[in-house]
Parts: C-alpha cells; sequence; structure tokens
C-alpha cells in the first residue's frame, strides 16, 4: 500500500489517537520507526508508544486538522494544525499549533520514518507563565 491510503490511513488514525488508542501504533508504524519533532527523538514503537501515552496522560483534548497532502512513492509531506487543550497550559484554554510532517512508508504502508516541524515556543513555551511572557516578548522585538 504506497498509494494514497497510507497517508489517509495515517491521518485518520491520528485523529483518533489518545491515551487509548497508542496500543494501535502497531497499525501505524513499524517496529524501528524513528520518531522526531523540535522536542524528542524517539527510536522504536514501543518507545513512541510510551512518549503518546505519557504525552495524552495530561491532555484534555487534542484535533488535527490536517490540509495539505503530497505523496509521491515512499515519502509523503502534510501540514496540518493542531489544536489541544492541556489544564497547565494556556490557562486551559485551547492552544492551536501549525506544523507539518514528512514521512517515510514502507511497502506494507507503515511509517519508519516521522519528523514533525513546528514551532515548539507557540505550542508550549508561550503558555507557560514566566517563560511564556519573556518567549512573546522576545518574538515581539525581532518580529
Amino acid at each position: 500500500m504506497t498509494d494514497d491510503r497510507a497517508l489517509a490511513k495515517f491521518c485518520a488514525f491520528f485523529n483518533k489517537l489518545d491515551n487509548t488508542c497508542t496500543e494501535k501504533l502497531y497499525e501505524v508504524y513499524t517496529e524501528e520507526v524513528v520518531f522526531n519533532d523540535p522536542l524528542h527523538h524517539i527510536e522504536g514503537r514501543e518507545a513512541l508508544e510510551r512518549y503518546f501515552a505519557t504525552m495524552y496522560d495530561n491532555v484534555e483534548r487534542c484535533r488535527f486538522t490536517f490540509h495539505t497532502q503530497q505523496m509521491q512513492g515512499y515519502q509523503a509531506f502534510v501540514t496540518w494544525t493542531m489544536e489541544f487543550v492541556h489544564p497547565r497550559l494556556a490557562r486551559g484554554r485551547p492552544v492551536s499549533v501549525e506544523g507539518c510532517s514528512a514521512l517515510t512508508f514502507t511497502e506494507d504502508g507503515k511509517v519508519s520514518r516521522h519528523r514533525d516541524y513546528f514551532d515548539a515556543g507557540a505550542m508550549l513555551y508561550e503558555h507557560l507563565p514566566i517563560m511564556g511572557r519573556v518567549i512573546r516578548w522576545l518574538k515581539q522585538r525581532l518580529g
């Protein structure tokens, strides 16, 4: 399955992902998957499962809206907006972050490499009480 169905399956999975769905990572990722984002480098599906389980422990809601999706051969690229609610970030209000994922699929349609690109400040640091003020001030000065 190296056509757009693999990418559609990936996107559908992420819109169902919460702390109860992480055991289904085997349907989407290879055993040796390598996952990177601005905050983490993870190797292996079991480590990725632990990461997602921990991440979703405190998240009250997380939803992705997928925009541009492109697949050529085994490589895919998808842009997205993630909206999530975490009680310790932004005083529990929804946080919206834009990003994109670069994916490499295997012949059977599973993801072997997953790299996310997003502004870690917009996702996390800007919503922390003290650090958030400093980050927002710096962005205003530089922007």
